[in-house]
């Protein structure tokens, strides 16, 4: 079996780790774009944080704690994504110049930048998503975690030890799951952009979730 830190096995990986039938390859299609297709570029958003969760996980069992960290991080960081366009009307509405509204639609939706997750998590959770805010200043930690792994000095890391990386890794896909069950598969089924791949891909992790 291929090591999981090699990025060629990314998708043997995700082929193994899901049920029999969710097409992996989906991580490498290019995404609809948001101005032009907000409810498929919602719909790709949300598929892609499932399987990035998946990898997460995948990279816990196999030892890599570090990959799993970054894997954790960037399933957030997809989310994120996906509930920014679903809620952008909202968001918009509460920025004052025509600068931040330009920045949320040209960079904040398609792009989802590192260095402003904090202030876009404060519109999300403004906008009625509570503690998206603490969630990703933890999703942040583990983005630290995945270059500089653990430090008993703190120094580097917020994180003393492997299994409290782990601790956090597992907290934070269990409110990614949350969240995509309560507030963003309502919306994509409504719409009709939930397909029997979210389905799958959300009920394997869901159960690998309780086998950790």
């Amino acid at each position: 079996m291929c090591k999981p830190i090699a990025a060629g096995c990314l998708l043997h990986i995700v082929g193994v780790s899901v049920a029999s039938g969710v097409d992996a390859t989906r991580l490498e299609e290019p995404l609809p774009k948001p101005s032009r297709d907000p409810l498929g570029y919602a719909s790709a958003r949300t598929l892609e944080a499932i399987l990035e969760a998946l990898l997460a996980l995948e990279y816990i069992r196999e030892g890599y704690t570090r990959n799993a960290a970054g894997k954790a991080f960037q399933a957030w960081r997809a989310l994120t994504a996906a509930l920014l366009v679903l809620e952008k009307s909202r968001i918009t509405s509460l920025l004052e110049s025509s600068a931040e509204k330009r920045w949320l639609t040209e960079r904040a939706v398609p792009r989802v930048p590192t260095s402003r997750l904090k202030r876009l998590a404060m519109l999300l959770e403004e906008v009625g998503y509570r503690y998206y805010s603490p969630l990703t200043d933890k999703a942040l930690d583990l983005y630290d975690y995945q270059y500089h792994g653990p430090d008993p000095d703190l120094e580097l890391s917020k994180y003393r030890s492997r299994e409290e990386a782990v601790s956090d890794i597992i907290y934070l896909l269990e409110r990614l799951v949350e969240i995509i069950s309560d507030r963003l598969k309502p919306v994509l089924v409504e719409k009709r952009v939930w397909s029997s791949m979210h389905e799958e891909a959300l009920e394997t992790l869901r159960e690998r979730l309780k086998g950790v």
